[in-house]
């Protein structure tokens, strides 16, 4: 079906990704279409799963470029000295924060263990407990409660909390309102966090460390600054946020998951020609960029298991429609 007008999208959209509540489209650092479903406005935060773990990456990114990381050869352990080795473990020794960015990190478990990790004092702590077994660094392995422990390296690195430093060095930049903290004490809580219409904040543990896979509510318009950021090399407003050598590793192809490939917490999504990248989260969340159409497609949408595929609704009807459009 080819999209003649902007009203199709929003039929598109209302008829078969009901659970969407913003869109927002840049073409060349200008929003050519912005749209709203569900009662929800351009002011209200969404819970964007695991889109977070792409914005840390750009934070991981920034503490690198200001000297807080070596690189991202560096050991995980290197962070956390005074971190007790099980008795006979010496796979943890080997992992570095390169794994950690591309998914290869080795963990002790088939099914993440989220209560067991949620229900702990020091959630850092308990997935370095997980690290390791017997399975060699390298092998793709998706984890949410994993990433924590960029939380734990980015706050030992930099010596600032994770909402600290990405307000100062990402947030405030960008015009993007600070987020409160949300603690979560127990399973409803959790579970309230994820599913509730009126979400925001971003989410802490016992230690106060921000989580780095999930737990952070922004609106739709932050996801489209922070899309525009990469499209634009790491400038905004004149200044470099990050450095472009960062933005280019960081979205090329360092692991594989079956026929999808994965940069540094950056899905690699393009077809053909078009090395378009994107940041995706449970319910259809997503940052889509595409360099050679200079556009990016921002979506935020509420809870929704099992939600409609975003990458065939933005590649097969938004952006064609768009990138005819000047």
């Amino acid at each position: 079906m080819t999209i003649t007008n902007s009203e199709e999208i929003i039929k598109i959209i209302e008829k078969e990704h009901s659970n969407i509540s913003g869109i927002a489209v840049l073409k060349k650092d200008h929003i050519a279409f912005e749209k709203y479903f569900n009662d929800y406005t351009e002011t209200d935060t969404i819970h964007i799963a695991s889109v977070t773990k792409s914005i840390f990456s750009i934070l991981i990114g920034i503490a690198i470029d200001k000297g807080y990381i070596e690189n991202v050869r560096q050991k995980v352990l290197e962070f956390f000295p005074d971190y007790k080795l099980k008795r006979g473990e010496k796979n943890i020794q080997k992992v570095t924060v390169e794994d950690l960015l591309t998914m290869t990190a080795p963990f002790k478990y088939k099914s993440e263990p989220y209560t067991k990790v949620y229900s702990s004092d020091d959630w850092t702590v308990s997935v370095l407990d997980l690290l390791g077994g017997r399975k060699a660094t390298g092998e793709f392995k998706y984890t949410t409660i994993g990433i924590q422990i960029l939380s734990g390296i980015l706050t030992k690195s930099s010596g600032q909390s994770v909402l600290d430093f990405a307000t100062k060095y990402l947030f405030d930049p960008l015009g993007i309102k600070r987020p409160p903290k949300v603690r979560i004490r127990d399973k409803e809580a959790y579970f309230s966090f994820l599913k509730d219409r009126q979400v925001s904040g971003w989410v802490i543990d016992p230690q106060c460390l921000n989580t780095a896979g999930w737990g952070l509510a922004l609106t739709t318009r932050d996801l489209v600054k922070i899309g525009q950021l990469y499209l634009n090399q790491g400038i905004w407003n004149g200044e470099h946020l990050i450095s472009s050598q960062w933005i280019e590793t960081s979205i090329i192809e360092h692991s594989q998951w079956g026929d999808l490939s994965y940069g540094y917490l950056w899905w690699l999504v393009g077809g053909g020609g078009n090395m378009s990248y994107a940041a995706m989260g449970d319910g259809g969340n997503i940052i889509y960029v595409s360099p050679e159409d200079e556009i990016v497609v921002a979506i935020t949408a509420s809870f929704q298991p099992r939600a409609k595929n975003r990458i065939d609704l933005i590649k097969d009807r938004i952006i064609p429609f768009f990138k005819v459009r000047e």
